[in-house]
């Protein structure tokens, strides 16, 4: 085995990803305080072909060297905006037509595994504060909610890594042509 250099990947360039179709996925990160846990999101969201981000509430804002630190520039490829709070966003969200669903553990939820996406439906997935989750108040705005199913002794994983595991899930699902 020879490992492939980056020029050989055959990635698109930040203008050609810009005009290529995406996943019909918005992020929406509610009040997640780690700049680097942001970061990681847009970096994930780069190479699944997310659609966008929502940073909502104490979520911090390119630029931002600690995001960039995670995103490797990814921030400034993927269209993110800015929002007072997260229940202003869904709002917007749910009037575009996304299904708004709730990554987190509450009654009624869906495991990942179970979870198909319908083609053709835009998502907007909801990911909490490293601490207390997808709060209460907007986990009551959402569609549903989707649960990773764990083994582990921990009650939950680091929320950048959710966002990964949920995103990959999705893309195999509904990823973009490319």
């Amino acid at each position: 085995m020879r490992k492939i250099g980056n020029e050989e990947l055959g990635r698109p360039s930040a203008e050609e990803f810009a005009r290529m179709e995406k996943m019909p996925v918005t992020v929406v990160l509610d009040n997640v305080r780690s700049a680097q846990n942001v970061g990681a999101f847009f970096r994930t969201a780069d190479a699944f072909a997310a659609e966008r981000i929502a940073l909502c509430g104490i979520t911090a804002t390119p630029p931002s060297r600690e995001i960039h630190k995670t995103a490797l520039g990814a921030e400034l490829t993927v269209p993110w905006s800015r929002y007072e709070s997260t229940a202003e966003c869904l709002v917007q969200l749910r009037a575009e037509g996304c299904a708004i669903l709730a990554v987190e553990q509450v009654e009624g939820a869906v495991t990942l595994d179970g979870f198909r996406a319908e083609p053709g439906r835009r998502y907007a997935l909801v990911f909490g504060n490293e601490v207390a989750g997808v709060d209460q108040q907007v986990v009551d705005l959402c569609d549903g909610a989707i649960e990773i199913p764990q083994a582990g002794t921990k009650h939950s994983i680091n929320v950048s890594v959710a966002g990964g595991v949920v995103l990959w899930n999705f893309f195999c699902q509904i990823r973009p042509k490319r």
